[in-house]
């Protein structure tokens, strides 16, 4: 007699149907919020809340690209081929289909897509020319003279600046080829995190996570924001935090990956202020596996770029508040908070795409649950503070990865890693292709 077959297959593609059905309910109540405030005049800066920008459909060869990529992702991984791969192989195919998926929604804007940022006046590149033949210089007035910088370095360290600064000085000025440069490094996100992701719950789960981490929404605007950079190395100080705590590494071991772990948390916090949070979850980490005392190697290594800084001329501190009084003056005045608060959460469902529900929905169910507490901790002070009045797309990109890691978390504790989540990749991947078909951002 026949065994009757397992129902577990299917109450997972059901549950993983009403995780989709749930994120798509909150996702045009918050679109219709969008547009009620838009509609009553609200204090928004922008008429295309939730984001800014403007809307105007572009359909052109471009917008076949990006949809070409994302089928291509998704046979792949429903024909289970990342199980018959080696795991430097799943983390090539990784960054490489991250690095085409990035560019092809890029080009929907043809090659101004992965320049315009470059060109804006608002941006990091009109400040490379202050400059000049001396850094130390430049940072030693960087706070005193910031109502002198673009609006985009107002509100950051100027970690972005001095970087473009030193490609044009090795000969990379070509805003092609910039973009296309700034791109590449932003993806590495990917692979990064795949090793987080294999580290904490082991290499099934971080297989399962590809598509979703790939195809995500929110590679809209890796190919146009240096925040990027800020993700790359947030989740390089992660991976070595990771390594630090491992079991059997003592010693000097434990001590080199979790100073250097430190030392990738304060260089990104030069590239922007928000960086720190990553370090909550180093800590969390470092607590989850009992080696809290990594905590004061990693917390040493972090101070180091941020004092280096401070002897050069630069005080980290200054120019944080220094960016606040100028968010206060510049821009919270004409946003207004009540309303941003809400319209970011609905960017943050927009750009994290369905599994940013599954994922909430079984923190408790993962390990990986350090990554999401430094992350969300990010938005929810961002939120908190009424520092979240738009732009929140691109100055959330270190924290996006990390936010869905548990969708492919079991659904109970101790069970087994769910099938990837295939239908909520797809879903995300829709998403953006409608996002940057209709949405012309100022980046």
């Amino acid at each position: 007699m026949l065994s009757e077959p397992s129902t577990a297959p299917r109450r997972t593609a059901h549950r993983e149907r009403i995780d989709a059905l749930c994120w798509l309910l909150l996702a045009l109540g918050g679109l219709a919020l969008a547009a009620l405030a838009v509609q009553l005049d609200a204090r928004l800066g922008t008429a295309s809340a939730p984001f800014l920008g403007r809307y105007k459909i572009r359909i052109g060869l471009g917008s076949m690209l990006a949809p070409v990529v994302a089928a291509g992702t998704l046979w792949t991984a429903a024909a289970s081929r990342f199980t018959r791969w080696r795991w430097h192989e799943i983390q090539l195919f990784g960054y490489t289909v991250g690095l085409l998926w990035a560019i092809a929604l890029a080009l929907v804007d043809g090659w101004s897509g992965l320049t315009k940022a470059l060109g804006s006046p608002e941006e990091y590149l009109g400040d490379v020319a202050q400059v000049g033949d001396s850094p130390r210089t430049y940072l030693r007035h960087f706070t005193a003279d910031a109502a002198y910088h673009s609006v985009a370095s107002r509100g950051h360290p100027p970690g972005p600046v001095l970087f473009l600064w030193a490609l044009q000085r090795i000969g990379v000025d070509d805003h092609i080829v910039l973009g296309f440069l700034i791109t590449a490094v932003s993806v590495l996100t990917i692979p990064l995190v795949l090793a987080a992701v294999r580290d904490s719950v082991g290499e099934v789960a971080a297989r399962r996570y590809l598509p979703v981490l790939v195809l995500a929404p929110y590679a809209i605007w890796t190919a146009v924001s240096l925040d990027g950079l800020v993700a790359v190395l947030g989740a390089a100080a992660i991976v070595s935090g990771l390594r630090a705590s491992r079991r059997r590494v003592r010693g000097w071991a434990a001590t080199g990956w979790a100073v250097l772990a430190g030392l990738l948390i304060g260089v990104a916090a030069l590239f922007s202020y928000s960086a720190p949070w990553l370090g909550l979850s180093l800590v969390c980490v470092y607590f989850a596996r009992r080696r809290a005392s990594l905590n004061v190697l990693s917390g040493v290594g972090a101070l180091l770029p941020v004092l280096g800084a401070q002897l050069l001329g630069f005080g980290w501190a200054d120019g944080l508040v220094a960016a606040e009084t100028d968010y206060a003056a510049r821009v919270a005045p004409y946003r207004s908070v009540l309303w941003w608060s809400a319209i970011s959460v609905v960017v943050l469902l927009l750009a994290a795409g369905p599994p940013l529900f599954a994922s909430a929905r079984k923190v408790r169910n993962t390990a990986m649950w350090p990554f999401l507490v430094g992350a969300g901790a990010a938005v929810v002070f961002s939120i908190a503070a009424g520092l979240a009045r738009g732009g929140v797309e691109h100055a959330w990109l270190p924290f996006f990865p990390w936010l869905t890691v548990a969708a492919v978390a079991p659904e109970r504790p101790a069970g087994d890693p769910p099938p990837a989540p295939l239908l909520l990749a797809g879903l995300g991947a829709l998403v953006a292709v409608i996002i940057e078909g209709v949405l012309v951002t100022p980046w």
